[in-house]
């Protein structure tokens, strides 16, 4: 079996892999990834075939090549993932320039349907990727189908490059998140299409450490949750972060904030963002959703500050929504060029603030706002900016329910237009 390469570049079949999907690869693949790690780095390549393998380590200076018409299938046998940090198919720790590019594919076998009340249940779910405590990182170009739970899980990772990479999930398979950056630093988002069954691009703090320094661009997300979101888990701080140029579609909370572990989101922008928004499961959908809430009695109460939405054109029957607490005030909160369009108009009657995760304490804002006849409710803020809010109503979603474009409650310091607002 080759123990080095004078090229740097690692051919998984010259240590033995079949691919022809009836064979567990793994141990031919890891086998060439230290052999790649162990001569200071280079290229491991997965020539044109089809690669069942069960858990895989990256190791620092290693490349991962999905050639075209190359397919790396997730064993769905759990004897193939022993490590009990987690069930993933591709994993790295504390390991640094690693990347996964190609034009090839990544399979998770996560086809079915999978409604919540079944999912929670399941002793056991396979993720694609998790890297933890790695540095230069870059994934660029792969395709990703049908991940069985989260797919790309980020975790207290720093300078991170993801570009060019489809992510496509069944979107009634609970949990398949798309990208989920938690508690990481200097990442960077761009030209990426991600269709999922549970939040598309995620920004999580589930330790102290913060989230920060993040842009996404030129993406297209589709889900039936919330397609770009910060939260719900937010122990850790979110600051200095972006969102531009993208596209949401058919997805029930376009723009989330789910502030409820006492961390602070602040700095956080978006701009040139077009949504349609569209109920799922019974609840009406949320454009843009922005909330401040103590997850349990003994939790810590957040602060969401800084904030702007630029030139974001949205189309739904069903408004935007933003709420701080009488606690906690949103602060130096900008709208401006927002256009909303509405064909029809969902119904508010038993409209609910999205729950977003687990959650013990309850109060009245979690119907009071949700339910307001208005296009825009915006309630427990300090420092509002309204420019150039535009809603243009159909006739039939006129006499279907009147409402009033702008609504606010407990708002201080306002300016809309230009005018002071009472």
């Amino acid at each position: 079996m080759p123990t080095e390469s004078p090229s740097g570049f690692y051919n998984i079949r010259a240590f033995g892999a079949k691919g022809d999907r009836s064979a567990n690869d793994a141990t031919a693949i890891q086998a060439a990834i230290d052999a790649c790690a162990g001569a200071g780095g280079g290229t491991v390549r997965f020539p044109a075939g089809d690669y069942l393998s069960g858990a895989i380590v990256l190791r620092s200076h290693v490349t991962l090549e999905l050639m075209a018409g190359a397919t790396l299938w997730a064993s769905t046998d759990p004897h193939d993932y022993p490590d009990a940090r987690g069930k993933h198919l591709i994993s790295a720790e504390d390991a640094e320039h690693i990347a996964l590019v190609g034009q090839g594919c990544l399979h998770g076998q996560g086809e079915a349907d999978l409604p919540w009340a079944q999912a929670k249940n399941l002793p056991f779910r396979i993720g694609v990727l998790l890297f933890e405590h790695c540095r230069h990182v870059t994934i660029r170009d792969v395709t990703i189908l049908f991940s069985d739970a989260w797919t790309v899980h980020l975790r207290r990772c720093q300078t991170v490059f993801i570009d060019g990479v489809t992510i496509f999930n069944n979107v009634q398979h609970i949990n398949s998140d798309g990208i989920d950056p938690n508690s990481c630093r200097d990442v960077h988002i761009s030209n990426c299409h991600i269709v999922a069954g549970d939040d598309c691009i995620v920004l999580k703090s589930t330790g102290s450490e913060p989230c920060e320094n993040i842009v996404i661009t030129n993406c297209t997300v589709e889900t039936t949750c919330a397609a770009l979101k910060l939260g719900t888990e937010s122990h850790g701080d979110f600051r200095n972060i972006h969102f531009a140029n993208c596209t949401i579609r058919n997805s029930f909370v376009g723009i989330g904030f789910y502030l409820k572990d006492g961390a602070s989101m602040e700095q956080v922008t978006f701009s040139g963002i077009s949504i349609e928004c569209n109920p799922v499961r019974g609840n009406q959908a949320f454009p843009i959703f922005m909330d401040i809430e103590k997850r349990h009695e003994d939790s810590r109460i957040g602060a969401i500050r800084d904030v702007a939405f630029r030139d974001v054109y949205i189309k739904s029957g069903s408004g935007i929504l933003i709420q701080g607490m009488p606690e906690s005030l949103i602060e130096n909160l900008t709208l401006s060029n927002i256009t909303l369009r509405a064909e029809h108009a969902d119904d508010y009657t038993n409209r609910r603030k999205p729950a977003g995760g687990t959650r013990t304490v309850k109060d009245e804002r979690d119907t009071l706002y949700a339910q307001e006849p208005a296009w825009c409710t915006i309630a427990y803020v300090d420092g509002l900016t309204v420019r150039d809010l535009h809603v243009h109503v159909s006739e039939e979603a006129a006499g279907q329910s009147p409402r009033e474009t702008l609504s606010l409650h407990h708002v201080a310091n306002a300016s809309v237009d230009d005018e002071p607002a009472q």
